[in-house]
């Protein structure tokens, strides 16, 4: 099955690049680590937020009211999808990553500055939700944009390769989200983490949002889009991408839905799992996040270069097969010994299994959309993805401890959206191979 890119327009020839697109990979990778940090933190921080700012009268409700807020920001990502997709195809790359950041920089200065539900009541908690809300939608932008902002500054025969550091430096953006809570909640006693210790984390990510702001603001546009510009972008790559390519759109949704709630569920949830589940210590399972970032983000771009060579589908369908086979032996794993050992041994094998089946996807699926509307499709068929299948992972896998009472739940949800993957992969697959070279 071929994983060759799309060129322009049919008939065309692949764009040269006559320059090394390694300043403006670095550039958008960095400034894309930044905006994963803003994301991820609150989830780090989910048992505090849920107390501070969403007291219930059990502490289950409280952390399932906090959780659910983190979900209810990936209703927004769609929309974010939308319109900053949208944006991308018809203004640029550029302009739209500038656009994400400075809105993510607005939605993570109200959070660290937000009064308690103790302070002013009601009115807490909504700040809260319309922050993550903006949150959502900056991020819902961002993987498109990104990703054909990589792919289309890298080498044709190298794009698995260069698209995989999206994924390399969400890595390092776990590494750092998870660090930062770590160092906290080491340094810090209980009450001084609830206190005002917590705010400290989101205020680095406040700190540094200017750095990615300024580097985005210094990259060059695409060489793809500029010749796109030039003659006719799409009036509306929205009604195209749902039109013409909706077929390959719900495919994409497909593909990315097991992998994105296998990423949630494990990188995402997993500290909190560890605190409530396990009883491991909150700066153990901090570090046990630190050691799926590292991971990821060495080994993401090994996979991209592999799905370069081997092809997408190839790579992509091993990685899910194995995750359907492993997840449940994983969390069986952690709850036969409960320790700072396996939990590390469990969550390193997780950074591999994240790396296999996300590396290759950003680049799958920019094979699959031409540039004219590659920013719009890239942008809807992940956070669509990730907002049914990877945003509310965290809630629907805390209510499914809840209700069946068995601590191996989670696995459950993770096989059942790894076998989604693996049918939409094989679908997609199929398809492609029907129409030769993409």
């Amino acid at each position: 099955m071929s994983s060759q890119p799309r060129t322009l327009e049919a008939g065309s020839l692949p764009i040269k690049k006559s320059h090394n697109p390694w300043k403006e990979i670095c550039a958008a990778s960095i400034g894309n680590a930044l905006e994963f940090y803003d994301l991820l933190i609150y989830g780090y921080f989910a048992v505090v937020i849920g107390k501070l700012f969403f007291p219930a009268a059990d502490e289950t409700t409280s952390l399932l009211l906090s959780v659910g807020t983190f979900g209810i920001s990936f209703i927004m990502r769609p929309l974010g999808a939308i319109i900053l997709g949208s944006y991308a195809d018809r203004a640029g790359r550029k302009a739209s990553l500038t656009v994400s950041i400075f809105v993510m920089m607005l939605g993570t200065a109200m959070i660290a500055f937000a009064p308690t539900y103790a302070q002013i009541g009601l009115a807490s908690p909504l700040i809260v939700i319309v922050a993550r809300m903006l949150q959502g939608f900056s991020t819902g932008g961002e993987f498109g944009a990104a990703t054909a902002f990589m792919v289309e500054h890298a080498d044709a025969k190298r794009r698995g390769f260069f698209a995989s550091w999206q994924l390399s430096t969400q890595g390092l953006a776990t590494v750092l989200a998870a660090g930062v809570s770590a160092l906290l909640s080491y340094a810090l006693t209980e009450n001084q983490l609830d206190d005002w210790g917590w705010r400290l984390a989101f205020g680095v990510g406040l700190l540094i949002g200017p750095v990615g702001l300024y580097i985005r603001s210094q990259i060059d546009e695409t060489p793809e889009f500029k010749k796109i510009a030039k003659a006719k972008p799409e009036k509306s790559p929205l009604k195209v991408v749902l039109v013409r390519d909706r077929i390959n759109l719900l495919l994409g949704i497909g593909v990315v839905s097991g992998a994105t709630a296998f990423n949630y569920v494990h990188k995402l949830y997993m500290p909190t799992y560890a605190l409530k589940q396990l009883h491991i210590p909150a700066t153990s399972s901090f570090l046990s996040a630190m050691v799926t970032g590292v991971v990821l983000m060495i080994s993401a771009p090994v996979f991209g270069a592999l799905s370069d060579r081997y092809g997408r589908f190839r790579v992509l369908s091993i990685a899910m097969l194995t995750i359907a086979c492993t997840s449940y032996p994983l969390f069986l794993l952690l709850l036969t010994w409960p320790t700072v050992g396996t939990l590390m041994l469990v969550q390193s094998l997780v950074g591999l299994l994240i790396a296999a089946c996300l590396g290759p996807i950003p680049a799958m699926l920019s094979d699959i959309f031409p540039t004219s509307t590659r920013g719009t499709g890239l942008a809807l068929s992940y956070n669509f993805s990730v907002t049914l299948f990877g945003g509310f992972a965290p809630l629907i896998v805390t209510w499914m401890i809840a209700f069946t009472e068995s601590k191996l739940a989670p696995s459950f949800y993770v096989m059942a959206t790894a076998l989604i993957s693996i049918v939409a992969v094989l679908a997609l697959g199929r398809r492609m191979a029907r129409r030769g070279p993409v």
